[in-house]
């Protein structure tokens, strides 16, 4: 497999130094890409990078991950229109044992091209201002840094001395892993050109070797709007901040543009595989084959296998013909990510010794409808649902029609949902 091939049909290049393609026709080079730990996960932008890594190795190549610890305390300025808020150490090692997570789930660390993780905070813990001004400052001058885009966008509002030294900084995290892990190329989004050029300066000045750089493109919808972001704000890959089911969500939701390119980008799938897909997918459009197929691939990729059946699972239930039973199988962390934001009622446990009517049922606390009267008429016209089944109003809802012991769904008509809530 060549890897700059590779990356050109997926459409994942966006620059590179001339040489590089000779420099990777020996297996085994090492390469990096940074990760700046400002969040205890990654969020779905940075998978464009993984991938990269993930392709880098498959094609023979030693993949490096840099986490931050270091430039994490700086905020690079690139594509950037003000300073970042800066992080304290103990939030930033939070934040590196997250994201590290994350990234054992992509790469493989055993073998002779074994990827490896490396945080900046190891060499600039005991680096000193003085001695990193006198040996790595002098060799790149200050109209060569002004030069960059990240900090002409910035001039006019003005940026500070710490934001302005970050591609210094990073230009030595390439010049040390290049020293100490014969690394000679670093890759990035096309945010980070300047700063990896950087790098590739500096390496040259100082010690006469050789480096080069590669640049992915940065992703956008094909409406305009922005890769990765929701009403509620970032896709993230941790579960805890972005739960599987909405995760497998947004990709399924993306348009037939946008899943063409996806497909291409975020999958291990081949440029025949893909390609069949997409014919099968102009078909049938309807059934939404790439979406689904993107989804799936990576949900599975990022959450595994057991998160995946949840989310196809709690997914047709939602917009599916699942049974009653296919609910009662839904774990109760499931159960709510599924249903987060439909309105609830607490109701205490003690009345379903006698059972409860569906009327009262359908009336409890005023949170479901507003009087008996509504709750017949909509029971009549076979509108009202309990946990996916319809009823009639001689039904009585009793313990055993709790879900995980606590819930219960009840449904009024085909898009409004309601949980009763026993405690």
């Amino acid at each position: 497999m060549n890897f700059i091939e590779e990356l050109r049909w997926r459409g994942m290049v966006h620059d590179l130094m001339p040489g590089i393609e000779n420099v990777l026709k020996n297996p085994g080079c090492a390469g990096y890409i940074g990760f700046d730990p400002t969040a205890d996960s990654l969020h779905i932008g940075s998978l464009v990078q993984i991938m990269t890594l993930v392709h880098f190795q498959r094609a023979g190549h030693k993949p490096i991950a840099l986490l931050g610890g270091a430039t994490g305390m700086v905020g690079d300025p690139s594509g950037k229109s003000q300073e970042r808020n800066l992080l304290d150490q103990d939030t930033l090692a939070k934040n590196i044992e997250g994201v590290q997570r994350q990234l054992e789930h992509f790469l493989d660390f055993s073998g002779p091209n074994a990827a490896e993780i490396v945080n900046n905070y190891d060499w600039f813990e005991n680096l000193s201002f003085i001695d990193f001004i006198r040996d790595v400052g002098k060799h790149i001058t200050i109209n060569y840094m002004l030069a960059k885009d990240s900090v002409k966008s910035r001039m006019e509002n003005g940026m500070s001395f710490t934001e302005f030294s970050y591609q210094l900084v990073q230009g030595y995290d390439f010049y040390h892993l290049n020293q100490n892990k014969n690394c000679q190329i670093q890759m990035g989004g096309s945010d980070q050109w300047g700063n990896i050029v950087t790098g590739t300066e500096l390496i040259r000045r100082k010690s006469g070797g050789e480096a080069y750089a590669l640049t992915t493109p940065l992703i956008k919808k094909a409406d305009g709007g922005k890769f990765g972001k929701t009403e509620e704000g970032n896709v993230w890959l941790a579960k805890e901040r972005t739960s599987p089911y909405k995760f497998y969500q947004y990709w399924l939701n993306t348009s037939d543009e946008d899943a063409a390119t996806y497909l291409k980008i975020f999958t291990l799938l081949d440029e025949q595989t893909i390609a069949q897909l997409l014919r099968q997918h102009l078909e049938a459009p309807h059934l939404r084959l790439a979406q689904k197929t993107l989804a799936a691939d990576i949900t599975q990729r990022v959450h595994g296998t057991e998160e995946l059946n949840n989310a196809l699972l709690a997914t047709d239930i939602l917009f599916g013909k699942a049974t009653a039973e296919a609910l009662g199988t839904l774990k109760e962390e499931v159960f709510l990510q599924v249903f987060e934001g439909v309105p609830q009622a607490q109701i205490s446990s003690d009345l379903l010794h006698k059972g409860i009517s569906i009327v009262d049922l359908l009336v409890a606390e005023g949170k479901f409808l507003s009087s008996n009267g509504e709750a017949r008429r909509e029971i009549k016209a076979n509108a009202i649902t309990v946990n996916k089944v319809r009823v009639d109003e001689q039904f009585i809802l009793t313990s055993e029609h709790l879900l995980n012991e606590r819930y219960v769904l009840i449904g009024k008509g085909k898009k409004n949902n309601f949980i009763a809530v026993f405690n």
